[in-house]
């Protein structure tokens, strides 16, 4: 069966050619950009900003019995559950997608089970009993959206030049965040602000909540359809024997690994520092609400707005910075994103006007998209040529594997501190993921690609 090879990958171009070959198609780009617009339907309005605060909030109280645990600690056992299925899965499915020629036949697999339970979330009620029905939708649309990730992610060197990934990589993640503010904002006008809104929605067993699930569910599906139209499949690597079982699996990928490890390190190592920069990066929107409510005193219905502006300026970082990382590449814009981050959130911590919070949230925000556009396409300019799939696999599976560690310390220092010594956990987790970044060296493929198209 194949596996990661010794040699170095040649450059890819959009079809998979030569870095000398036919233009990019930026018709091909929106298209697959069109998914990232789609997917806030889940990521911002599901998980951040609407349901997954409604399950905690309205769900788990309502009817709740005495002594009950709290809906932050069944949303956290539930984000821990998922994780380690998510880890356990991603590496191997994105292997078998690079080499069985399924990639975007998986994604549309995932896609839609990630639509299915986004429109069953309809029927979780305000009210206790649903809590269980609610966290296993949560959790399970949780792990088909990150494998369906997986397979996107590596769609990026389909549609992409080695001279222009990090463009069309900061363009993809741009997209996603505009498509948050623009649904964020439908559906607060729509739905959320009026006392009864669209299709009769109110308060009553939390109908307008659930609507906004089921109107998420339509959004993620209309957007994502462009991409399975207009960007062709991956071929299948000949002579590769795919259907294998789980166990065999499991010891192809780690002989894959090994081989990695020997013949491209550096690879390896920025798979470490980028698990440990992107918890950190994960946390500052993970905890951002809280602490602007708990912390700064942000009024709880201004936390959408706040929400709709932070998708606005983490869209122009991510932009802006694919602009620049075709320039400088992608270490340095993860470098000076990181940098950002920590010198911004080192500030917050001796904050306490709202307004001035409002800036330096926002700042943070503005960090964050260049460093997760970038630090993508850093990936798919190193991992080898016909197994993009894999190595993005490897790159959840890595993130997944320390995703507790920047929780675990917001958690540590709020019990010793207060809430606000809970930024020092992120700032931490941050600081060991730059630390760690300035042992990796930056992808050589934007050279190779140079010499060849030269």
């Amino acid at each position: 069966m194949n596996t990661i090879p010794d040699e170095p990958a040649a450059p890819l171009d959009v079809a998979g050619g030569s870095a000398g070959g036919e233009r990019i198609r930026w018709g091909r780009v929106a298209a697959w950009a069109s998914w990232d617009w789609g997917s806030a339907a889940f990521n911002a309005v599901i998980t951040t900003f609407v349901f997954a605060p409604y399950l905690a909030n309205a769900v788990a109280t309502t009817n709740a019995p005495e002594g009950a645990p709290s809906g932050q600690v069944w949303l956290g056992i539930s984000t821990a559950v998922t994780g380690v299925v998510i880890a356990l899965l991603a590496p191997i499915l994105g292997h078998r997608a690079d080499t069985g020629g399924h990639r975007k036949r998986n994604l549309g697999i995932w896609t839609g089970l990630t639509v299915a339970c986004m429109g069953l979330m309809f029927f979780v009620k305000d009210d206790y009993s649903y809590l269980l029905l609610g966290l296993v939708l949560l959790g399970v649309a949780n792990v088909f959206s990150e494998i369906a990730g997986v397979s996107y992610n590596a769609m990026v060197t389909q549609v992409s030049t080695p001279r222009t990934v990090g463009r069309v990589s900061g363009y993809g993640w741009g997209a996603g965040y505009v498509g948050g503010i623009f649904l964020l904002l439908i559906l607060y006008v729509g739905v959320i602000a009026p006392e009864t809104g669209w299709f009769g929605a109110s308060d009553v067993d939390g109908h307008r909540y659930r609507l906004v699930a089921l109107l998420s569910a339509v959004w993620f599906a209309l957007f994502a359809l462009p991409l399975f139209l207009a960007v062709p499949e991956k071929p299948a690597v000949e002579g590769v024997r795919v259907k294998v079982g789980i166990i065999e699996s499991y010891r192809i990928l780690l002989r894959d690994i090994a081989r990695l490890w020997r013949t491209d390190r550096n690879a390896v190592y920025f798979l470490g520092a980028s698990a440990l920069f992107r918890d950190g990066l994960a946390a500052v929107f993970t905890f951002g609400a809280v602490l602007a409510v708990t912390v700064f005193g942000l009024p709880q219905g201004d936390v959408l707005i706040f929400g709709v502006a932070a998708n606005v300026v983490a869209a122009a970082g991510a932009f802006a910075g694919g602009i620049l990382e075709d320039r400088i590449g992608p270490k340095v814009v993860i470098m000076v994103s990181l940098v950002g981050l920590v010198v911004t959130a080192a500030v917050l911590l001796f904050v306490t006007s709202t307004a001035v919070f409002w800036v330096l949230g926002l700042a943070l925000c503005l960090w964050v998209g260049p460093a997760q556009a970038s630090a993508r396409s850093f990936l798919a300019q190193v991992a080898p040529k016909g197994h993009e799939g894999q190595m993005f696999g490897l790159y959840t599976t890595s993130g997944r594997a320390v995703s507790f560690l920047a929780p675990a310390l917001v958690a540590g220092f709020s019990f010793l501190g207060g809430d606000r010594l809970g930024i020092i956990g992120i700032i931490l987790v941050l600081v060991a993921g730059a630390t760690a970044l300035t042992f990796v060296r930056p992808p050589a493929r934007r050279a190779e690609a140079d010499s060849t198209e030269a």
